[in-house]
């Protein structure tokens, strides 16, 4: 068991590395209301149970310890609830690509962070720090990353991650050079994985974003604005 400020936890299972928000007080929901459980209808219902029960939960919590003080699910997952069944395709892929890829959790992280940070998604670059220092990735780094600076790891996998993600960012391709490379470290499926991720990421933050998804009582923000 990993745990982090504010109630973030993380912890090793039979599926790898999982992450549960457990919160000590509500979290604020930003423009949208909060779902509540009691209020859910069947096709709601059944994406409830999808993200709570399935691997970002910890069973031995009510809900998977992912719900607010509120009632509603923390973080991203309230917005899913709004388009049940779209939520419901969103949760099943941020699932597989969280836990079920072939990438170590370390370079899974950076290319998390690198999006997040990119995006300047609060709540997705909060949990994600503390996860990442976790699973091996340096704190300085992390807070490079947080203030737009150029991060220097100490792994050069770390480094190839980073770069990958950041060419695809700013040159919208990636150089023949650097995908080589990171077919040499993580084989094409890795490389599928890695592109995945960072899609995936950055939907989760254009929602955080949108729809201004705030953080837990207590809890600086990463980013100012």
């Amino acid at each position: 068991m990993v745990e982090g400020a504010a109630g973030v936890r993380a912890w090793f299972g039979g599926g790898g590395f999982r992450m549960g928000v457990l919160l000590d007080g509500g979290v604020l929901m930003g423009r949208l209301a909060p779902v509540r459980f009691e209020d859910l209808d069947e096709g709601q219902r059944l994406l409830w149970e999808g993200i709570t029960t399935g691997p970002r939960g910890n069973p031995e919590r009510p809900h998977g310890g992912l719900a607010g003080e509120d009632g509603a699910l923390v973080g991203p997952f309230n917005a899913l609830f709004y388009s049940p069944e779209v939520g419901d395709a969103v949760q099943q892929l941020g699932a597989a690509l969280r836990y079920g890829t072939s990438l170590p959790a370390d370079l899974l992280e950076v290319a998390i962070l690198t999006v997040g940070g990119e995006w300047r998604a609060n709540f997705e670059f909060w949990a994600h720090a503390r996860l990442g220092a976790a699973a091996g990735v340096p704190q300085a780094a992390i807070e490079a990353i947080r203030d737009g600076g150029t991060p220097e790891f100490e792994d050069p996998r770390h480094e190839l991650v980073y770069g990958f993600g950041r060419e695809l960012i700013e040159r919208k391709r990636v150089s023949d050079e650097r995908y080589a490379a990171l077919v040499e470290l993580v084989g094409e499926r890795g490389v599928f994985e890695v592109a995945s991720v960072m899609g995936y990421y950055a939907l989760v933050s254009i929602a955080l974003n949108t729809f201004e998804v705030g953080m837990p009582p207590g809890v600086d923000a990463p980013f100012a604005d």
